[in-house]
């Protein structure tokens, strides 16, 4: 009774994290697109993308099933706890290789009526200081272009 209890809360478990990380995606529209000419470029490095903690909440999940697999009475019960922490360390552990910062760039343009407009976006070949370019998007969002 206990193993089909938990075996449904882990399942539940396990669909409620997939459903909250599913995300609407960008949606179509209209975009802002301005025009300028860009003063000066400053390479930076952009924090990683991924998510912290994806990897020890997967690595745990992960080991509490392999844990759920080994013996049986209270043996199994101190596997899955052990999985589930060794897991989740292991998974940790694995994130933490794959999270290193992006090189990018700093690119500060001066549009067509005197403004300065500073984007951080990362590396993209082909610009250069003095070249006429579109910035697409605006805040967070933005990006420059080549013309």
């Amino acid at each position: 009774m206990f193993q089909r209890a938990w075996s449904c809360l882990s399942a539940f478990a396990i669909a409620l994290f997939l459903t909250a990380c599913a995300g609407p995606g960008q949606q179509p529209g209209e975009m802002e697109i301005r025009s300028g000419v860009i003063e000066q470029i400053n390479f930076v490095q952009l924090p990683s993308n991924h998510h912290a903690g994806v990897g020890a909440v997967v690595g745990g999940l992960a080991g509490l099933g392999i844990g759920s697999l080994i013996g049986a009475g209270t043996g199994r019960d101190v596997a899955m706890v052990l999985g589930t922490v060794g897991g989740a360390v292991a998974g940790n552990e694995v994130q933490k290789k794959y999270d290193q910062p992006v090189p990018g760039q700093q690119i500060i343009v001066r549009t067509g009526n005197g403004v300065l407009i500073s984007v951080t976006q990362p590396m993209s070949q082909g610009l250069y200081q003095g070249q006429r370019v579109f910035i697409e998007g605006n805040g967070e969002n933005s990006r420059v272009v080549p013309r």
